[in-house]
């Protein structure tokens, strides 16, 4: 079995997969007491971990020596790279992109083979453009909902306001209303900038993942969800890497 780790900011995400596909797949905090404990059944049959993250290196660190309390298995860690199946990094020094986003890009080529955009809703928002021919186009990075909320918290302490859960740009009639609806409101300018991307680079999907996915799905995002790309990326290296 193989188990494939997308380490981010706020949340870990696995997969334990074998031959015939995932066998168990979990999402939790990265403050979480355990967050592999679902594993423990299966300790003895994970023979690879590999691991894509974007975390400091001491969170790196943490969770290297997490998963080896779980198993002596070594781990590997997965990076962005040059280039990868036909798939082409347009960063000049590849060592500067999130490896989360190129291992979302590179489950998207390999699905579609053919030119995508793709969202990851996180802590940050990452949006890039992939061609026909493989090439990455360029891309952008914003900041996620709880990101946006908690610079609200910490740098507007004194408006004072509750967050809530609705999804609705209209304008504001309280200042919890005002707080909250712009968000919204500042999604939908993302979504339609981006609508507006994908018919001007002629992109044929988007593919969308992410914790806050079902908030870019309400808010008009005319997307192909889909769960776990980054796992889906890491997935496909270990393909390519038994093969040989």
């Amino acid at each position: 079995m193989i188990l494939l780790v997308d380490s981010g900011n706020t949340r870990v995400k696995w997969r334990l997969a074998d031959l015939s596909g995932c066998v168990l797949e979990q999402a939790t905090t990265l403050t979480a007491a355990d967050p592999f404990h679902a594993l423990r059944p299966y300790a003895e049959s994970i023979e690879r971990i590999l691991v894509s993250t974007v975390g400091s290196e001491h969170s790196r660190l943490q969770l290297e020596a997490t998963l080896r309390l779980l198993t002596p298995v070594a781990v590997q860690f997965y990076w962005a790279e040059v280039a990868r199946d036909g798939l082409y990094n347009s960063y000049r020094d590849v060592t500067k992109m999130g490896a989360d986003r190129w291992h979302a890009m590179l489950a998207g080529w390999n699905e579609h083979r053919q030119s995508f955009a793709v969202v990851d809703a996180g802590s940050a928002v990452t949006v890039d453009y992939v061609s026909d021919e493989g090439q990455h186009l360029g891309g952008y990075i914003l900041p996620g909902l709880q990101m946006m909320r908690r610079s609200l918290r910490l740098d507007a302490a004194r408006i004072g306001f509750e967050f809530d859960e609705q999804i609705d740009a209209t304008p504001g009639r309280s200042t919890g209303e005002c707080a909250n609806h712009g968000l919204a409101w500042l999604t939908e300018g993302v979504i339609a900038r981006l609508h507006a991307d994908v018919g001007r680079l002629g992109l044929s999907r988007t593919l969308l993942t992410g914790g806050d996915a079902d908030r870019f799905l309400a808010l008009g995002l005319n997307a192909d969800i889909r769960p776990g790309l980054v796992l889906s990326g890491l997935a496909r290296i270990d393909a390519m890497e038994q093969q040989g």
